[in-house]
């Protein structure tokens, strides 16, 4: 049995401030998981290993995403993109930076709003995360990688390297499926290439922590 993936979790300066952000930006939005905020004291620095994409029906779509997000709080950013790759870049209140994808974007048809979790990250950590979660590779090329529910909803992608240094504000929140031993569950963590650092939290193949949560928190 997996383990069931509960949240993105970011560290975050004003945690209430974000949540009433993202609930407002993803208000209606089927996903498997959530997107919550953890109180950290310490300011972000550089970019996450972690940002969401969200997607667009049209060109209209687009903008009308972008006016929300300003009018929300958020910012544009430059963080070298390409205009001409058809995104716009963009931070949440907090500094997180984020995608509005043009449409027509092929790879998160059919995703939904919220089309993917783009990381920073290698093969071995995508394939780690795909047993973990018991989510299918549905993209697995040279360091490339990306899995999906078996249902479908948003991707979790992996670019490969080179990979950016490491700030650790994002992380992935898991819990033990119902049912299973936590122990257990544990122990299968660890044959998977996990280490663990303490009770709850754990590190990837990459080295990028996670926690592991007990069923029903």
């Amino acid at each position: 049995m997996s383990s069931e993936l509960i949240s993105i979790c970011f560290d975050a300066e004003d945690p209430g401030g974000q949540e009433v952000f993202w609930a407002a930006m993803l208000a209606g939005a089927e996903s498997r998981f959530g997107v919550t905020f953890r109180a950290a004291r310490v300011p972000k620095i550089g970019l996450n290993l972690m940002h969401l994409e969200l997607t667009s029906t049209s060109s209209a779509d687009q903008l009308e995403t972008v006016a929300k997000v300003l009018r929300l709080g958020g910012r544009h950013i430059d963080i070298g993109q390409d205009p001409a790759d058809g995104h716009v870049v963009l931070a949440d209140p907090g500094g997180n930076e984020f995608d509005v994808i043009g449409p027509g974007n092929e790879f998160l048809a059919g995703c939904g709003f919220l089309g993917a979790v783009s990381c920073d990250g290698t093969r071995a950590v995508g394939l780690f995360w795909s047993r973990v979660l018991g989510w299918p590779l549905v993209w697995d090329q040279g360091e490339e990688t990306a899995i999906q529910h078996p249902d479908g909803g948003p991707k979790i992608t992996w670019g490969g390297p080179p990979l950016n240094p490491k700030n650790g504000r994002v992380h992935f929140e898991v819990a033990v499926a119902a049912g299973v031993d936590r122990a257990a569950e544990v122990e299968r963590l660890l044959s998977l290439g996990a280490t663990q650092v303490e009770p709850e939290v754990f590190l990837d193949p990459d080295g990028d922590r996670f926690r592991l949560l007990d069923s029903g928190r």
